[in-house]
């Protein structure tokens, strides 16, 4: 599997990395967060876009993140729209996601960006063209909170990722019971000596906890923490989910 290099940040080496959302609706709002949650000393900090309350406007996206940008303190920073469909707060239409995505990429504020697999794949192929001339790492994510596809279809959609050019792959499910989890984690365990890339599984909600902490046993190289506000179910504190991490780490040996 090759190793994905962020700055000093290696995906795909040792205890999964800790990415922390930033969840803030206006400039303020996530500035007073971003101090926060660098106190938790995060290996990757995930802007949510669509948490902004301008998130239609190409041009305030742009300078918001400028102004991020400016306060990363060497910390990467993940660009993120999520959308409406795959459990995101705005809906906005195919056209201006793509351009606001290619915006993004081409702006020389972010060091990853995430692109939903099924958002059309003439527009991902472009934009995954677009972050690697950019020198963008791209986590190519698909999002279910629905349920939990059969193992099948949920290795499909990595390996889909994968072929689309991610450099890193994420699938997220939503378990209706403690065997969605177990068969999510099978499907981790199962690609980990064929993947190319490094990938993220998590099983979402209170019943996905254990997907959050015990990724380094299957293979799962991030894990997503709770900062001052969660951006999905079943995130943990990032301080507590760190500090589980590691203990597992120290008497697996992983």
């Amino acid at each position: 599997m090759n190793i994905v290099s962020v700055k000093d940040i290696l995906i795909g080496k040792g205890i999964p990395k800790v990415i922390i959302p930033l969840m803030g609706v206006n400039l303020h709002e996530l500035k007073s967060e971003l101090n926060e949650v660098k106190k938790e000393n995060p290996d990757i900090i995930e802007w949510r876009v669509d948490a902004l309350k301008e998130a239609e406007s190409i041009e305030a996206v742009i300078y918001v993140l400028s102004e991020l940008h400016k306060e990363m303190d060497g910390i990467p920073l993940l660009f993120t729209f999520r959308s409406y469909k795959e459990g995101g707060m705005k809906n906005l239409n195919t056209s201006v996601y793509i351009n606001l995505l290619s915006t993004a990429i081409e702006s020389g504020y972010l060091d990853l960006i995430d692109l939903e697999l099924f958002t059309g794949t003439i527009e991902i192929k472009r934009l995954v063209e677009k972050a690697k001339r950019n020198q963008v790492v791209v986590i190519m994510s698909n999002h279910d909170f629905e349920g939990t596809p059969t193992n099948e279809e949920m290795t499909n959609r990595l390996i889909s990722m994968e072929n689309a050019g991610a450099d890193i792959v994420k699938i997220a499910v939503m378990p209706n019971s403690i065997s969605d989890v177990l068969r999510l984690l099978t499907v981790a365990e199962t690609i980990k000596t064929t993947a190319k890339q490094p990938y993220i599984t998590i099983a979402m909600g209170k019943k996905g906890i254990l997907s959050r902490i015990a990724g380094e046993f299957v293979g799962s190289a991030a894990t997503f923490g709770s900062g001052k506000h969660a951006s999905a179910p079943g995130q943990i504190a990032a301080e507590e989910l760190k500090y589980l991490m590691e203990r597992l780490h120290y008497h697996s040996n992983c």
